[in-house]
């Protein structure tokens, strides 16, 4: 190794806090976490080398706190700070001012940061490396909506219009028709400011059912840009991913080398350095599918652990090791894709009510250990879920030899799983993995939508199949064993939204349990 990470600084929470750190105890490598004062009881603080406290729950007081983050890092020496994904991760201010205190920053170098985070920018080198893109406009300068109009005509409608910088689905608006436009531009370009300090839009053709497929990037700082294949993340909910899986079930052998040797050749020509990601649209069209560039994400993503799983590599070990210098050890032809993994992200959320977040304390917390499943979690019994976050309790990652195994296998996961104290989206996920079009494959981003599976309320039989239920926090333990008990004896169904369940009913159902003692 070029150099030994001695201590590594973890700026991020929750379950990618805790995946960091596994993988840094595995390389003997000592972890620095930091928290907010929300979650100075949560299980990465423990589990950490060292844990500092940052300040109050508002992440701009803790998470996003560049100068109290670099603080701890020269007060505890460590050599690299490892932003996970979200907050700083792919702030290029950040990774400026890591280099300049002399802390090595686990991710591309900041000028690549700030190019490929610019929309605009990103796609126009993408234009000259050869790269589809969707066509569409984009402008280095803020235009008016009356001048965007003008540009609209010319690609038609609908369209779609997007912000310049940033993403998550902020300042995104899709435009049907004309009379919609200058109202969507206002409004998009508001937000696009208020979340990013940025109120500059671009417009794209719509495609319509689209597949959302991203290619994984591995580049050291010897040159070498490897692909680890790619992953479909077309079921998506205001634009935010839900289910990811790998191989994509769309892709032919022809098709996928060309996806991948593009995103190859993108990452190559913007000098790319660590872990990346590509995304690209993938339009299917009577004379063959057709994919288009859409981003770059300078980061880990989410849904990495579906690549691990495909692989068999770890992809925070070979940040650690870009990072520390060195040269990736193996050749494209020396990765290959095995099975195949599907991703399930679980949120503390209420499907009943327009998935608004559902706040209160984790009572009862049960996850299965089942072959051929990954349960990455940033939570336990006892942990309070606040506003302050996102609502992400954990990832559920099945594997399988084809497509068919790791669906069951998710599928079993997710009934036999038991949160109890919020509403979760866990039957909402049972819902769509156990649908028809999902089991043939037959995806695009706005799936949820096309099949009903996003409705205000989904109620049948007098209970609630959005999740087990809410439980009054002062209630006996023995009850809320009862609960689980039950639960867990009927995962699919849930539990009523209003009963009374005694400890002889639990016995009449499942036989006798003993229960304190």
């Amino acid at each position: 190794m070029s150099r030994m990470f001695r201590k590594v600084l973890i700026a991020n929470r929750g379950e990618i806090a805790r995946r960091i750190i596994a993988t840094c105890n595995e390389m003997g490598i000592h972890t620095v976490a930091v928290y907010s004062e929300a979650d100075k009881e949560a299980p990465f603080v423990r589990e950490a080398g060292e844990a500092y406290l940052l300040g109050d729950a508002p992440p701009s007081e803790s998470y996003l706190a560049i100068d109290k983050i670099l603080a701890i890092a020269r007060q505890t020496g460590v050599d690299a700070i490892h932003p996970g994904y979200g907050f700083l991760a792919e702030n290029p201010d950040f990774a400026e001012a890591c280099q300049q205190a002399g802390v090595v920053f686990i991710g591309p170098d900041a000028t690549v940061i700030r190019r490929l985070g610019d929309k605009g920018e990103a796609k126009r080198l993408a234009e000259q490396v050869g790269v589809p893109v969707v066509p569409g406009f984009t402008s280095p300068k803020r235009l008016t909506p009356e001048q965007l109009l003008q540009k609209a005509r010319q690609i038609g409608f609908p369209l779609l219009l997007k912000a310049v910088a940033g993403g998550g689905g902020k300042g995104m608006r899709i435009v049907q028709a004309e009379s919609e436009f200058l109202h969507a531009a206002e409004s998009a370009a508001r937000e696009a400011e208020g979340a990013f300090g940025d109120p500059r839009l671009m417009l794209e053709r719509y495609l319509l059912r689209p597949r959302h497929i991203e290619v994984q990037i591995l580049a050291d700082h010897h040159g070498t840009v490897l692909h680890l294949f790619e992953r479909e993340c077309s079921i998506q909910r205001r634009y935010q991913k839900i289910i990811e899986e790998s191989p994509s079930p769309a892709l032919d052998a022809q098709t996928r080398a060309a996806l991948t040797d593009a995103a190859v050749r993108l990452m190559q020509a913007a000098n790319y350095t660590n872990a990346g990601t590509v995304e690209f649209l993938l339009e299917e069209t009577p004379d063959g599918a057709h994919f288009y560039f859409l981003e770059v994400n300078t980061r880990l993503q989410v849904e990495h652990p579906v690549t691990e799983m495909v692989t068999g590599l770890d992809l925070v070990y070979w940040q650690l090791r870009i990072a520390m210098g060195d040269a990736l050890p193996f050749e494209q032809s020396d990765i290959v894709s095995r099975g195949h993994a599907i991703e399930a992200r679980l949120y503390a959320e209420d499907p009943a009510n327009h998935f608004a977040p559902s706040l209160g304390t984790v009572a009862v917390w049960h996850t299965p250990h089942l072959p051929g499943v990954r349960i990455d979690s940033g939570v336990e019994q006892g942990s309070h879920i606040t506003h302050h976050y996102d609502p992400l309790l954990a990832k559920i990652i099945a594997s399988g030899r084809d497509r068919e195994q790791a669906r069951r296998r998710l599928l079993h996961a997710l009934q036999r799983m038991a949160v109890l104290g919020i509403r979760t989206n866990q039957a909402f996920l049972i819902d769509v993995l156990s649908h028809p079009a999902f089991q043939a494959g037959r995806l695009h981003t706005g799936f949820l939508q096309e099949h009903g599976l996003v409705p205000s309320t989904i109620v049948s039989e007098g209970r609630a199949d959005e999740s087990f239920g809410t439980v009054s926090h002062s209630c006996p333990p023995e009850v809320l064993v009862a609960l689980a008990l039950l639960a867990l004896n009927e995962p699919r169904r849930g539990m009523p939204v209003a009963t009374e369940v005694s400890v002889s009913d639990v016995w009449r159902q499942l036989g006798r349990w003993r229960l304190g003692g």
